[in-house]
């Protein structure tokens, strides 16, 4: 009698396992991408504002009129003479020439700098990583991030992880898909799997099969 149920067992295991290669084949299949590039051209990237950022506004020879403010969800600040202007999706230096017009209906020939102290970024740029990190979350991006910077923010893969089968979804390209090699990154010091993150990336982590 245990023997039959010992052969029942293993008749069983082996019926799943094989019900189970076709179905990784075919996942291995349709998770073939090309790899991504080793670089994302980002040399004349500006940074754009976005909800959450803080911002140090300085109006010259005007220290009452100098504070810092955050960007509120709607995208908008309020400062001392200004209520309600839009800040989302300006570089520092267009919000600085608003609120140069703005102040103009008060005080003769403004003069305002817009420093960004603490950085968030709009939503369309951020860097989103899920699935299998240790810390799933959102990333402000930066010129020239790259895949280490990112998974050393996430604190890297859960043991569960297949790293070399994540792929990175990428709004800047039509929302195009690249493969990318994570734990030859991180695992085996392979520095050829670094690769240049873009404005808007959503990096997947998938689980490992096995």
């Amino acid at each position: 009698m245990l023997e039959s149920l010992r052969l029942f067992f293993r008749t069983c295991l082996r019926a799943r396992v094989m019900l189970m290669l076709p179905m990784a084949m075919l996942a291995g299949c349709a998770t073939t991408y090309p790899p991504a590039p080793a670089q994302y051209g980002t040399d004349n990237y500006n940074y754009i504002i976005g909800p959450g950022d803080m911002l140090n506004i300085v109006v010259w020879r005007n220290p009452e009129l100098s504070m810092e403010v955050p960007v509120r969800p709607d995208g908008k600040i309020a400062s001392p003479l200004i209520e309600d202007l839009l800040a989302q999706g300006k570089n520092p230096t267009a919000l600085a020439r608003d609120i140069e017009t703005a102040l103009g209906k008060f005080i003769r020939d403004p003069v305002v700098t817009v420093v960004v102290t603490s950085f968030v970024g709009p939503f369309s740029e951020q860097v989103r990583v899920v699935g299998e990190a240790a810390k799933p979350q959102i990333l402000p991006y930066r010129q020239k991030m790259s895949l280490l910077d990112v998974m050393i923010a996430v604190g890297g893969m859960t043991d569960f992880a297949d790293g070399n089968a994540a792929t990175i979804l990428r709004a800047a390209d039509g929302n195009k898909q690249y493969s990318v090699r994570i734990k030859d990154l991180i695992k085996r010091g392979d520095v050829s799997a670094n690769v240049e993150m873009a404005p808007g990336d959503v990096l997947i982590i998938p689980q490992s099969w096995f």
